[in-house]
């Protein structure tokens, strides 16, 4: 990738300070209108992410109609739009703000798991991803739980990066740089700490195993799973889900998930990534419309196969 001009960076930076910040002075009612009137022009003028996004749906919901598939694809455009209002407002929102508008709940087994990782220092790692608010679910958990830590990759534009950062961390969270982080996440984990990692997007079959996603054979990011085996970690895929008939956001799950340990390194990381992309696959089923379906999923194919796209 080319090494960005100084120009650059500085015009990038400068467009998204004055999106979120035009954003972020407005009611949050008014922010969610625009960002959703943005969305709707969005799904119309970007073609090529509309086309990404029906393929997928096609591999996924074959038995769905184009219809059906159109407007789960709008409601997708719809979820990102009010992911950028609500991370717009992140930076003035209390603890009791953030209560208020995520109902973060723990059902028994939820609390169950939280009562098993500071009663016995074993580790958590939640893997999530692209449903419902992502950044919520971070941001969230840190102001009505506690700080947790996180693996990203950083943005190439370092100005960006910076102010991402300072809203993501407000409230404690501690990011983790994705890129040879293998012994620092292992470490906190083991340390009985809880670490959250993005595990729902294509990957490179160097970083990656073969798993079924909807069925098909889809490149799945493999670190989480290496991650808990060698801590012991319990794996938990959870998310931040919008409820449209309460008009809040809550959190759902999948079931806890114990990392495969037959002593067969690279079986037990293909069988417990396929474990937690299950799950993540049954609450995508369960909120379609949330879901990021113009990120090429399939991307990466076994070898001598064809493209999907």
């Amino acid at each position: 990738m080319a090494r960005k001009s100084g120009g650059q960076i500085w015009l990038e930076y400068a467009a998204v300070r004055i999106i979120f910040g035009v954003i972020g002075i407005l009611p949050r009612r008014t922010a969610l209108a625009i960002c959703r009137l943005i969305s709707s022009i969005a799904y119309r003028v970007l073609g090529s992410l509309r086309r990404v996004g029906m393929r997928n749906l096609e591999i996924a919901f074959p038995e769905k109609s184009e219809l059906e598939r159109a407007e789960i694809l709008k409601g997708t455009f719809q979820s990102l739009g009010r992911v950028l209002a609500e991370t717009s407002h992140f930076g003035k929102m209390t603890p009791a703000d953030v209560e208020r508008l995520f109902r973060l709940d723990l059902d028994d087994e939820s609390r169950e798991l939280y009562r098993k990782q500071k009663e016995h220092g074993r580790g958590v790692l939640i893997t999530t991803g692209h449903l419902g608010n992502w950044e919520m679910l971070v941001f969230g958990f840190a102001a009505i739980h506690e700080p947790i830590s996180y693996l990203a990759r950083p943005l190439d534009n370092l100005m960006i990066e910076e102010m991402t950062l300072r809203i993501r961390t407000r409230f404690g969270n501690r990011p983790i740089n994705k890129t040879n982080s293998a012994m620092t996440a292992v470490k906190i984990l083991r340390e009985g700490g809880i670490l959250g990692a993005l595990s729902d997007v294509n990957a490179h079959p160097k970083e990656g195993v073969f798993v079924p996603f909807f069925g098909v054979p889809a490149c799945t990011i493999s670190g989480p799973a290496l991650m808990a085996i060698r801590s012991g970690a319990y794996i938990f895929p959870a998310f931040c889900i919008w409820d449209r008939e309460q008009k809040n956001y809550r959190f759902v799950h999948g079931k806890v998930i114990e990392p495969a340990d037959t002593g067969d390194r690279k079986a037990d990381i293909a069988a417990t990534t396929a474990a937690y992309t299950a799950e993540i696959e049954q609450l995508i089923r369960k909120y379609p419309e949330q879901w990021l379906w113009i990120h090429k999923r399939w991307k990466t194919r076994p070898p001598g196969e064809k493209s999907l796209y």
